[in-house]
């Protein structure tokens, strides 16, 4: 394997794609704007899915499914919502295929168009409110917590593997509630849930808020947002929850007797995150010699490294010590490979992002230890074998924990405060992540300042939102001191 990736400071865009091909992660499909994940990106999100799933059934929440095609008019039904997804919405116009009277291959069946056009799922909320109208009678239906997992398509135009592609893979959850307050909880529940899965498990630290109205979701009353810094400074937006209000239920009348017997129109949630986490964790831990994989999400945890080849010996040690870390909860594999020289399995397993390395020689053997190599650090130690599954497990929350304690201070060294607008512009080009300032609350500075710089507000952050004086850009009296970046 060619060790060689774009260093981060040359090109940060090609280093990040090459770190997704020569990790083995991803690779694009013969559909423009379309991946194949492969199986090692592919074990990362089965990781982030059963964590998250835990979670959402830990908080009362069960899983469902539902089509992927929509009709048409069910888009119409919620204007804001049928707005918001219009330019990115796949059509499927015919049910069938004919064999080409004008030559080889196949072509649309003129004969086989459909009455209804129907939509390729962007998001479920409508076909999942239409459901709903049948599922909610009473208040004993109260409330509904509902997940799916499934894909989604949205016609991206420009695709980049993980962050944005034009079908990707994600859970959402769509909660129905019989009071706003239950709903409001609900959307800030999740919201904690997600944040708590980005720095507990991702060791990626985000900053919580809300989204202004003009980056808000499509026909959602309030967007609660986790923000997070890449290595570049820019923000990726990794997780969303969003109270809904009664929009979707008015639209598709969705009613409930009360226990006064009285009807009344629910009130909504959604929420969701996919696999642009896994484009996320690559941009927030990974080096110019790969990807860098939280111990918590990594498939394999440990590699165990033969040097120079296998043979009876070593390989009956590392079984041994396999069968020691396995109790201990430690998935770990023994590359066995007789025709690869050790260094460049080092370079495979280091750019695949494996947290730990275990390499076994005559001479370790000799000396009863065993060569550690942890991925985040480089750093190499000689161990004694005998307890080598408590110091690997220690030393596997150490490597968590550490990363998470590195993007943290990475993050504190590039958000910036400023006061004024020549100021905020200065900080954004010449030094960039997160800008902290003062807004007038009104979208028209809001897209001023987009059109202007290309920043946007991540989010009206949870812990600290109060002015500290007029806006920096139109000096009106400041309403919210809110985080700026550009993003992706």
């Amino acid at each position: 394997m060619a060790k060689e990736i774009t260093p981060r400071e040359e090109n940060y865009s090609q280093w990040y794609n090459d770190i997704v091909k020569k990790a083995g992660l991803a690779e694009n499909s013969p559909v423009r704007g379309c991946m194949v994940i492969k199986p090692h990106g592919f074990a990362i999100w089965e990781n982030m899915k059963a964590v998250l799933d835990k979670m959402f059934k830990d908080t009362g929440h069960v899983n469902a499914y539902f089509p992927l095609f929509i009709p048409k008019s069910f888009l119409s039904k919620e204007a804001e919502h049928v707005e918001g997804f219009a330019k990115e919405c796949a059509v499927v116009t015919h049910h069938r295929l004919m064999n080409n009277p004008d030559g080889p291959g196949v072509v649309v069946d003129p004969s086989a168009k459909l009455e209804e056009e129907l939509i390729v799922r962007p998001t479920s909320e409508t076909i999942i409110w239409d459901t709903y109208r049948n599922w909610i009678h009473s208040y004993r239906d109260l409330p509904l917590l509902i997940n799916q997992w499934a894909n989604v398509v949205r016609w991206e135009m420009r695709t980049r593997p993980f962050l944005r592609t034009a079908e990707f893979l994600w859970q959402e959850g769509h909660t129905a509630h019989a009071l706003k307050r239950e709903a409001i909880d609900e959307a800030k529940k999740m919201h904690e849930v997600y944040a708590r899965f980005a720095e507990d498990y991702m060791a990626m630290p985000v900053i919580k808020g809300a989204k202004s109205a003009n980056e808000r979701f499509a026909g959602a009353e309030d967007t609660y947002t986790i923000e997070a810094m890449m290595q570049d400074g820019k923000a990726l937006q990794a997780g969303t929850s969003h109270f809904l209000g009664q929009n979707f239920a008015k639209a598709f009348d969705v009613k409930y007797l009360d226990n006064n017997n009285k009807e009344a129109y629910v009130w909504a949630t959604s929420w969701g995150v996919s696999t642009r986490l896994v484009g996320a964790l690559i941009m927030c831990h990974s080096d110019d010699d790969g990807l860098i994989i939280p111990p918590k999400l990594a498939a394999t945890q440990v590699v165990i490294v033969p040097i120079p080849k296998p043979n009876g010996e070593i390989t009956a040690a590392a079984e041994q010590i396999m069968v020691k870390l396995k109790a201990k909860g430690i998935s770990v594999m023994y590359d066995s490979d007789k025709k690869t020289r050790p260094g460049y399995k080092f370079a495979e397993h280091e750019m695949k992002g494996i947290p730990v390395r275990l390499g076994i020689g005559k001479r370790d053997l000799e000396n009863n230890v065993v060569e550690v190599a942890r991925r985040d650090t480089k750093e190499k130690m000689s161990i004694a074998i005998d307890g080598i599954e408590e110091y690997v497990a220690n030393l596997l929350d150490e490597i968590q924990d550490n990363l998470f304690a590195r993007a943290k201070a990475f993050r504190a060294e590039n958000s910036h405060e400023v006061n004024t607008y020549d100021e905020f512009k200065e900080v954004l080009e010449k030094k960039g992540g997160f800008i902290y300032a003062n807004w007038d609350g009104t979208p028209e500075t809001e897209q001023a300042i987009k059109d202007e710089t290309g920043a946007t507000i991540r989010c009206i952050p949870d812990d600290n939102h109060q002015p500290t004086g007029p806006c920096m850009y139109s000096g009106a009296e400041g309403k919210y001191r809110v985080l700026y970046a550009k993003a992706y």
